[in-house]
């Protein structure tokens, strides 16, 4: 054990130190003494005769302090082990999602959080032999959550960009998406981003659909914390467009009905799952994971499971 160690090492090395001629180090002539001299140079003399006769002593002080205070960091080093090795322990990860956005994470009649990102990562975690855990935060927050240790990992069809690269790690992706516009059945003047010019328009608060139409000139940005309610406002007039993940767009249009897409795709996007910075072993099998997925034909089985609805586009 390392405390053992320590205090052997110590032992052997204070029953080497001379403290007695030590002290004789620390008791210094006073100021009055000093002055009784006749040679100032009788007193360097003397000064440096005993530096050098205690010398050895100082060394092995310093090497005590150097050698005490790497153990100790050692120590706590290996008191506090990495993310992936509590997961395994405890056979628990914990999961951030935002459950408002189908297929990807919602929440169905009874509560249970369903969907794409929500079996994708089950099939993880059963592939590390864990349990998954989900904590349902809002998608604004989703990322403080994680750094504040809420949670170990994010699956909430959180988009990789190279803005969120820097306060986080991603997944290899593992889904792609696309931005695009919906608007009501009935609207017939807006058939491009460029017509969204002047117009209310829907989002996501901190999605980058949200950082997408925010470049629209002159455009009334009207940030919702789900989307969902913005196909409500956009069905009742309070809004001209919505700006969303086209994945999403569609499930809901396909159970509304009251909406429709219009225009090309509006940007190409990849899904990655998100753990904190540095956390190298934990990204690694999740990766492994993903990638034992797609060659068994898993990722596949959920595609076709969640993305089966037929969408109402005109």
């Amino acid at each position: 054990m390392i405390s053992y160690s320590m205090s052997k090492i110590f032992k052997g090395i204070s029953d080497k130190i001379n403290f007695a001629g030590l002290s004789r180090l620390w008791r210094m002539p006073t100021i009055s003494n000093l002055l009784n001299f006749r040679r100032a140079g009788t007193l360097a003399r003397q000064i440096s005769s005993l530096v050098q006769n205690h010398l050895r002593t100082l060394y092995s002080l310093v090497f005590l302090f150097i050698l005490s205070f790497f153990l100790f960091s050692l120590n706590c080093s290996r008191e506090k082990p990495d993310t992936f090795s509590k997961i395994i322990q405890q056979k628990k990860l914990l999961v951030g999602t935002d459950a408002t956005y189908p297929p990807f994470e919602s929440k169905d009649a009874t509560g249970r959080i369903v969907g794409f990102d929500i079996d994708l990562m089950d099939a993880i975690c059963d592939k590390l032999g864990v349990k998954c855990e989900y904590i349902v935060v809002p998608f604004d927050g989703i990322v403080s959550g994680l750094n504040n240790n809420k949670y170990d990992a994010i699956i909430s069809s959180f988009t990789i960009t190279s803005q969120r690269e820097t306060v986080i790690d991603f997944s290899k992706p593992y889904y792609q998406a696309s931005q695009s516009i919906a608007v009501r059945l009935d609207q017939q003047k807006i058939n491009s981003l460029i017509d969204l010019k002047g117009k209310r328009v829907g989002v996501q608060l901190g999605t980058t659909g949200e950082l997408l139409a925010k470049k629209i000139e002159g455009a009334e940005i009207i940030s919702f914390d789900n989307i969902g309610a913005a196909f409500i406002d956009l069905e009742n007039r309070k809004l001209d467009a919505i700006i969303n993940d086209k994945p999403t767009s569609q499930r809901i249009i396909a159970l509304r009905g009251n909406a429709k897409l219009i225009g090309p795709d509006l940007s190409s996007e990849n899904y990655g799952i998100a753990v904190r910075k540095g956390e190298k072993r934990l990204i690694d099998a999740i990766n492994s994971a993903l990638t034992a997925l797609e060659l068994s034909g898993k990722i596949n089985d959920l595609n076709k499971k969640w993305f089966s609805i037929q969408t109402r586009i005109q």
